[in-house]
């Protein structure tokens, strides 16, 4: 099991070129709840890494097919 630290998902998020109300919406929680993961005041979720590995696949499939996602 990989286990993000706070500073890895900030890092991931801005890479990734989210905001966070963009990463809140797509995750389905609250924008709180993303700032709160990335200043440590709350744990990240065992899950995150997964899920976010997920998006990159996502992310990655529609550029090689060439299809614009619109965010949020």
């Amino acid at each position: 099991m990989i286990n993000m630290k706070p500073e890895d998902l900030q890092q991931w998020r801005k890479k990734s070129g989210y905001s966070q109300q963009e990463l809140a919406a797509i995750s389905g929680v609250v924008n709180v709840c993303i700032s709160r993961w990335e200043n440590g005041a709350r744990e990240l979720p065992s899950f995150l890494h997964f899920a976010l590995s997920c998006m990159e696949k996502k992310d990655s499939e529609f550029k090689q097919r060439g299809i614009n996602e619109e965010r949020g």
